[in-house]
């Protein structure tokens, strides 16, 4: 006997459920996260287990582990959610009534430079819309095909036809330092001979500068590496060592440091916002490059 199911019963509000738990691996975190109830969340997995037809999570260890079929089905619900906010937003796009969860991918750079003005504007015209962001990394090719992220922020585009980028800005790079520990390094001497910090992200992923300037044969003394740009501050304070990274940071995480022109040759630093095709024509997501692109007079 063929079993039917009624399909009738998906909605959005189940396709949410399933990439909230596939996305945090909890119950609890993924009713945070939709801000219901726990019980309410696994009510509705029960639900969306017997339109499935699978367990879509098992337990693993204190935990749970999402079915290789729930991946499958979390990449279609990503699309499904945004072919139905399409839908919504047929016609004249209004702000005001956006309402989404909007996801970038960025480092603390990234996020801590252009992200908090990027919320102030969304607070003011699009006051529905929540700005989530999760780490970059090396930015991939699935990270926009599977819709983790609806937008990547990085100096490193991911490289595929169906995937479009905008430069926001450049920058320079600046070595910064102590001012009440020592000088500024006046020769390229005087920075080798220094000790530095730099970051270096899981799994040793080095900047670009640091494989740049290496690969041109200059070799500094690495004493700290942190694994993003918010632990250089409390390193560089009351010691000698120097950080060679982005000027901007001194508007924002490495405010209250000195800084200089690297007395070495060092190439200019391209931040790019990168989406994927499906979203190049989009009303809401044109506007929302429109707003991120803006900011970048604040900047420079």
């Amino acid at each position: 006997m063929t079993i039917t199911k009624d399909f009738a019963d998906l909605d959005g509000r189940l396709l949410k459920l399933l990439l909230a738990v596939v996305e945090t691996g909890s119950i609890t975190a993924a009713a945070v996260q939709l801000g219901v109830t726990q019980s309410a969340v696994s009510h509705l997995l029960d639900k969306l287990r017997a339109i499935t037809g699978d367990p879509l999570f098992v337990k693993s260890g204190r935990g749970i582990v999402a079915t290789q079929r729930a991946l499958l089905l979390a990449v279609q619900a990503r699309e499904l959610l945004s072919g139905m906010e399409r839908f919504a937003l047929s016609g004249d796009f209004v702000p005001a009534r956006w309402k989404t969860t909007f996801t970038i991918a960025a480092n603390d750079f990234q996020r801590d430079v252009l992200l908090p003005p990027l919320m102030q504007i969304l607070r003011e015209q699009a006051p529905q819309v929540v700005l989530r962001v999760i780490p970059s990394g090396i930015p991939s090719l699935e990270m926009l095909r599977n819709e983790h992220c609806q937008l990547v922020i990085s100096p490193r585009p991911p490289d595929g036809t169906d995937i479009v980028q905008k430069r926001l800005f450049v920058d320079k790079y600046r070595v910064f330092y102590d001012a009440s520990q020592r000088d500024a390094p006046k020769n390229k001497a005087e920075y080798l001979n220094a000790e530095h910090i730099t970051v270096v992200y899981e799994p040793k992923r080095a900047l670009d500068i640091d494989q740049w300037l290496l690969a041109r044969g200059v070799q500094r003394q690495f004493r700290v590496l942190v694994p993003g740009f918010a632990g250089i501050a409390p390193f560089i304070r009351g010691s000698h060592m120097l950080a060679t990274v982005p000027g901007l940071l001194q508007s924002h995480l490495l405010n209250g440091l000195a800084s200089c022109p690297v007395p070495v040759a060092c190439p200019p630093m391209p931040m790019y916002m990168i989406w994927h095709q499906r979203h190049h024509l989009d009303a809401a997501h044109q506007w929302l490059r429109g707003q991120l692109a803006g900011i970048k007079a604040l900047l420079i």
